[in-house]
C-alpha cells in the first residue's frame, strides 16, 4: 500500500481513493476529515489524476488553508505556491485581482474589514442626514451583508414597506461611495466575483475547464451564494468532493445553510455518500452522550459515533442553587485537575452566551486559577497596526476615504471635527474623494490638511522602488506612530507590534509569488477577518460553544444548562432553531476528549436580573446510566456575597512568560502574581482586586486590576455586558456591589 494512505481506516481509504466523481463525505466529529482532504489531494496528484493546477481548494479559515499546503508540501515533491487554495473571500480576492479591469474594479481596489465596513456606513449615513437611532450603522450594514450574501442587489430587494426602501436606498448609495473609492466589503469579494463568472463565458469557461477538481471543507457551514459560485466553479463538469458534517452546522445566524447538503445531494446526484463515524478524540461514554442527543434532531443525514478507546469516565453532572456556587464548584473541581497533574491549557469552559463569562471570570481570578478568554482582539485588529495599514492603503489607493479618514488627524496634527466637515463638504460637492478635494479648501483648514497630504506625498515618493518590508519600516517610522506610541504609558507593546507588522510584511514576502503591497494589505484584511484566535497556553480556556468548535480538550466543562439559556429562549419556539441548538451542544459535548462536566444553577444572574430555571431538555436526552451526579460542595447552600465565596489559592498553574495580553484592550488576562495584586491594592479608597462592584452605566462588574494611588488610582473592571474598562477612581461613580 503506497505510504500516502498507510493509517487510514477503511471508510477514509474508500473517500481518499474515489475515482473522480461527485462525493459528499458526512464526517463526524473528530474522525479525521482534514487527513481525508489533504490525502485526496495528494492521492490524486501522485497517482497523476491531477495536476497541482487542476486542484481547487476551498476552506473556512485561512490557518486551515496554510495547514492544507504545508502538509501537501510535506508529503509531494511540488510547488505549492500557486495552487489555488485559500477560503472563499481569499480565492474570490485572488480572481478579482487578476480580472480586475473586467469585474469593474481599479487594479488597486482595497478591502473593508467589518469595522471599516461599519465606518464607511456612519460617514454614508451622516452624509445623508440619516437617523441613527432609527438606522443604526451597524443594522445597515447587516442589511447590505445578509443580502449580498443571498447573491442581490439593491434593485432586487423586495421592498414591501418604506422602512426597508429606505434600506435599500442607503445601500444604493453606499454601492456608489464604494465603487467611487474603489474599495470592496467582505460579502462583495464572494459576490463581485460571482455576477463576474455569471456573465463573462469565456472567463467562466477558462476556470471551469482549468479545475478539474473541487474540494470544499466545512461544507454544511456554506450560504447561498458560496454553494452557487462552487456550482458555477464545477459547471463544466469538475468532480465536487464535499466534506462536511450537517451535525455541526451551528451558524445560521452567519447565513450557513444547513440545507445545502441534502440540495447538492440531489442536484448532483451524487452516487456516492461516505460516513466517516470512527471517532479519534473522545471516550465512548461522551460519544454515546452526543449520539443520543443529535438524534433527537429529525432533519439528519444521519451517522453514529464509535471509538475503540475504551468507555472512559461517567459525565460528571451538577446541580447549583446558584450560578455562584456553580462557579465555586467548577473552581473545585479544576483545582483537584491541576493536582492530579492536569496542564491548564487543555482545560476549557464553555457557555451558551458571553453574559455568563463573568462570575466564572471572578471565581477563577479570585482562586488564583490563571485563565484566557478565547477570542480576543487578533493582531490586524489592535489599533496601532490598523493606523499602520490605513497609511499603507492610502499608498496603494489615494483615494481611499475610510483610511484617510482613520488617520488624518491620528497622531494629532490639528484637524478637528469641522475641518474633516468642511473636507467632506468639498468632497461632495466636487464628486471627488477626501485626498483630492483637500486642494480645494482655503484658511488653516487648509494649512492642516495640506500638511496631512504632504506628508502622504513624501511617504509615496520615499517608498517608491522599496521592496514591502521597507516600505512598512517607512510608514511606521515617518507617519509619526511609532514618536506617537513612545510617550504612551503602555507604548512599548504597540510599538513591538509595530516592529512585528514589518516582520509580518517580510514574512509574506517569502512565503507569495506576489509580494506587493496591495497583495499584502489584502492579505492583512482577510486575516482580520478571522474570527477564531489561536489557543492561550498556561491558561484555562473560556469561550463560547460557539467558538469552541474545530477545537478540542482533555476536559471540559459545560455551564449554564439550563431551559431559556441553552437551549437559548429565543430558539425554543421554532423547530430549526431547537435543532440549531441541539447541534451546538453536540459540539460542545464533542470538544472533551477525556472528562466532560455538565452543570447548571437553579438560579442565575444575568442582565442584571436573578432569572429562575429548570434543567436543560439535553440533559434528559443523555441516556442516565451515562452521567453520574455530584453532590452540592460545602455544608450551605445559601448564597453568599462573591467575595466570601472564593477565598484566594495558590496558583496551581504557571503561564509562560510574556503570555498576558500585554494592555492591547483583549478580554483575556492572566492572574497577577500576589504580590503584584497586593501592590495594586494601595490608594483604592476602599476598593480591592476580586470585589463586586456597580457602575451607573457599565451596571455589575468585578475588578479585576488596579494601578496608581492617591487621586490617580485606577481599576479595570470586567463588566457584565460592557467587557474590561478602565477607571480613574476618582470620576468613577463606582460603588460596592
Amino acid at each position: 500500500m503506497s505510504d500516502l494512505l498507510r493509517n487510514l481506516n477503511p471508510q477514509q481509504l474508500e473517500a481518499v481513493t474515489l475515482p473522480p466523481c461527485h462525493a459528499l463525505i458526512l464526517a463526524g466529529a473528530g474522525s479525521g476529515k482534514t487527513r481525508v482532504l489533504i490525502t485526496r489531494i495528494a492521492w490524486l496528484i501522485s497517482t497523476g489524476q491531477a495536476s497541482p493546477r487542476d486542484v481547487l481548494a476551498v476552506t473556512f479559515t485561512n490557518k486551515a488553508a496554510k495547514e492544507m499546503l504545508a502538509r501537501l508540501s510535506a508529503r509531494l515533491p511540488i510547488n505549492t505556491r500557486g495552487m489555488w487554495v485559500g477560503t472563499f473571500h481569499g480565492l474570490c480576492n485572488r480572481l478579482l485581482r487578476a480580472h480586475a479591469r473586467d469585474a469593474g474594479l481599479p487594479e488597486a481596489f482595497q478591502i473593508l474589514d467589518a469595522s471599516d465596513q461599519l465606518a464607511a456606513v456612519k460617514r454614508l449615513l451622516k452624509r445623508l442626514n440619516v437617523d441613527d437611532e432609527k438606522h443604526p450603522p451597524r443594522e445597515v450594514a447587516q442589511f447590505i451583508n445578509a443580502h449580498k450574501e443571498a447573491g442581490e442587489r439593491p434593485d432586487a430587494v423586495e421592498a414591501w414597506d418604506d422602512f426597508t426602501r429606505q434600506r435599500a436606498g442607503f445601500w444604493q448609495e453606499y454601492e456608489n461611495q464604494c465603487q467611487r473609492e474603489g474599495v470592496v466589503d467582505f460579502a462583495e469579494l464572494l459576490l463581485r466575483s460571482y455576477e463576474l463568472l455569471s456573465r463573462n463565458e469565456p472567463l467562466r469557461a477558462h476556470y471551469q475547464e482549468r479545475f478539474r477538481h473541487i474540494l470544499v471543507d466545512e461544507f454544511q457551514d456554506t450560504n447561498v451564494l458560496q454553494y452557487r459560485w462552487l456550482k458555477l466553479m464545477a459547471g463544466g463538469g469538475a468532480a465536487l468532493f464535499c466534506v462536511g458534517d450537517d451535525d455541526q452546522s451551528i451558524y445560521a445566524f452567519r447565513g450557513a445553510q444547513v440545507g445545502n447538503m441534502r440540495d447538492f445531494e440531489r442536484e448532483f446526484r451524487v452516487g456516492k455518500v461516505i460516513r466517516l463515524e470512527q471517532n479519534y478524540r473522545s471516550h465512548g461514554n461522551i460519544l454515546d452522550a452526543a449520539n443520543a442527543i443529535i438524534k433527537n434532531n429529525a432533519a439528519r443525514l444521519g451517522k453514529n459515533l464509535w471509538t475503540d478507546a475504551g468507555a472512559g469516565e461517567p459525565l460528571r453532572v451538577f446541580e447549583a442553587q446558584t450560578d455562584l456556587e456553580e462557579a465555586r464548584w467548577i473552581v473545585d473541581e479544576i483545582r483537584s485537575a491541576a493536582r492530579a497533574g492536569q496542564e491548564a491549557s487543555r482545560v476549557a469552559l464553555l457557555y451558551r452566551s458571553n453574559a455568563q463569562s463573568r462570575v466564572l471570570e471572578h471565581a477563577l481570578f479570585s482562586a488564583g486559577l490563571p485563565y484566557r478568554v478565547y477570542g480576543g482582539l487578533r493582531f490586524f485588529e489592535r489599533q496601532e497596526i490598523k493606523h499602520a495599514l490605513a497609511y499603507l492603503r492610502l499608498l496603494a489607493n489615494a483615494d481611499d476615504d475610510t483610511a484617510f479618514q482613520r488617520v488624518v488627524n491620528f497622531p494629532a496634527r490639528g484637524i478637528g471635527a469641522r475641518s474633516i466637515e468642511a473636507l467632506q463638504e468639498a468632497a461632495r460637492a466636487g464628486g471627488v474623494s477626501l485626498a483630492a478635494a483637500a486642494s480645494a479648501l482655503s484658511g488653516k483648514t487648509a494649512i492642516a490638511v495640506g500638511a496631512f497630504t504632504g506628508l502622504l506625498a513624501r511617504l509615496a515618493a520615499a517608498c517608491a522602488g522599496l521592496p514591502l518590508p521597507e516600505v512598512v519600516e517607512q510608514v511606521v517610522e515617518h507617519s509619526g506612530l511609532r514618536a506617537h506610541y513612545r510617550t504612551e504609558r503602555e507604548g512599548a507593546d504597540r510599538l513591538a507590534n509595530l516592529d512585528e507588522l514589518v516582520n509580518a510584511a517580510a514574512n509574506f514576502v517569502s512565503e507569495n509569488e506576489d509580494g506587493s503591497l496591495v497583495a499584502f494589505l489584502g492579505y492583512a484584511s482577510l486575516e482580520a477577518g478571522e474570527h477564531q484566535a489561536g489557543e492561550g497556553e498556561g491558561a484555562i480556556q473560556l469561550m463560547t460553544a460557539h467558538s469552541a468548535k474545530g477545537l478540542e480538550f482533555d476536559v471540559v466543562f459545560v455551564s449554564g444548562l439550563e431551559e431559556g439559556l441553552f437551549p437559548h429562549e429565543n430558539a425554543l419556539d421554532e423547530d430549526k432553531g431547537l435543532e440549531e441548538e441541539r447541534r451546538l451542544m453536540y459540539v460542545a459535548v464533542t470538544r472533551a476528549r477525556r472528562r466532560l462536566y455538565l452543570s447548571f444553577a437553579q438560579t442565575r444572574m444575568l442582565h442584571g436580573h436573578t432569572r429562575y430555571s429548570v434543567k436543560s431538555r439535553f440533559l434528559d436526552e443523555i441516556p442516565q446510566q451515562l452521567l453520574r451526579w455530584m453532590s452540592p460542595r460545602g455544608a450551605g447552600r445559601a448564597r453568599l456575597p462573591a467575595p466570601a465565596r472564593f477565598a484566594p489559592a495558590p496558583r496551581l498553574f504557571n503561564p509562560k512568560p510574556g503570555s498576558e495580553d500585554g494592555g492591547q484592550g483583549t478580554e483575556g488576562r492572566n492572574n497577577p502574581e500576589p504580590e503584584t495584586r497586593k501592590a495594586k491594592l494601595a490608594g483604592l479608597s476602599g476598593f480591592r482586586v476580586g470585589q463586586s462592584v456597580l457602575h451607573a452605566r457599565f451596571g455589575p462588574g468585578v475588578i479585576v486590576g488596579a494601578e496608581g494611588g492617591g487621586s490617580d488610582a485606577r481599576v479595570q473592571v470586567s463588566f457584565e455586558g460592557a467587557g474590561l474598562k478602565w477607571l480613574v477612581l476618582a470620576m468613577a461613580n463606582l460603588r460596592a456591589a
